[in-house]
Formats: C-alpha cells, sequence, structure tokens
C-alpha cells in the first residue's frame, strides 16, 4: 500500500565501466542489481537514510525481494541516469523503484528491491523502527 503525500526520488549519473561488459560488449544482466544499489545509497546520502545510519540505529535491511526488466542494452562507455523512489508504506519495508535512462532518455531497464528491517538479534520488526518512523515524519510522509 503506497500513500500519495510526498514522493522521494534521487538521480545519479553513472558511466558504465568496462569490467562491467560481457563479450557482447553490452552491460552484464547481473550488473543492472548492482546499479539498483548506486541508486539506494545515492539516495540514502541525498535524504539522510544511509546504511550507516540505519546500522547506527541498530538495525540491517535485507533485500527480500528484486525484480528487473531490460528494454535496453547498456555498452561500454555510455552514461545513464539511475532514478530512485522511494515507495511509502505502512509496512516496516523499504521499497525502492528504479528507472534507468540511457543518454538519449530512452528506458533502459526499472525495477523494485524490497528490504525489511531486523533488529540487532536478528528478529524481524512488524513496525517502524523509531528511528525510521521519525525519519518519515521527517520527509511529510
Amino acid at each position: 500500500m503506497q500513500s500519495k503525500e510526498n514522493i522521494l526520488t534521487c538521480t545519479e549519473e553513472v558511466r558504465v565501466r568496462f569490467n562491467e561488459t560481457d563479450p557482447l560488449g553490452i552491460v552484464w544482466h547481473g550488473h543492472y542489481i548492482v546499479y539498483f544499489e548506486d541508486g539506494r545509497e545515492a539516495f540514502g546520502r541525498q535524504h539522510g537514510l544511509t546504511y550507516l545510519d540505519i546500522q547506527n540505529a541498530g538495525y540491517v535491511t535485507p533485500i527480500v525481494k528484486s525484480t528487473c526488466e531490460h528494454f535496453l542494452p547498456l555498452k561500454y562507455g555510455e552514461t545513464f541516469r539511475i532514478v530512485t523512489t522511494f515507495v511509502n508504506s505502512v509496512s516496516a519495508k523499504l521499497i525502492y523503484t528504479y528507472e534507468l535512462f540511457n543518454q538519449d532518455n530512452q528506458l533502459v531497464c526499472s525495477g523494485e528491491t524490497i528490504q525489511v528491517f531486523l533488529d540487532s538479534s536478528g528478529n524481524l520488526c512488524l513496525y517502524n523502527p523509531d528511528f525510521f518512523q521519525a525519519w518519515k515524519d521527517k520527509m511529510g510522509l
């Protein structure tokens, strides 16, 4: 369930590195999940919700689901944009959607990740941790 208050996004520009390509000269499909992580990291830095913030609050957020759809290839040397959007939910989860656009502003790939909160004992949190709820309140979510 997504609320319709504030929509938080972050855009990051990335250049395809040689080691990310396969023998066909295109980005190997497994690297798109890494690009999603690049988007999450940039989002966290921009909006004050980094992995270190989460760890310092006593939690970890493993990914429990990821989806990725490919539409066009990326090639070595190209630059592309990762648009990461936080999907607000009443559940104790971090849900992000991703759109990758090439230099011609064509949609290359889209996807989603879902992360849950585990406390320092590895227990699944059923309610938003206090620090996360405070962040959501601050962001108008």
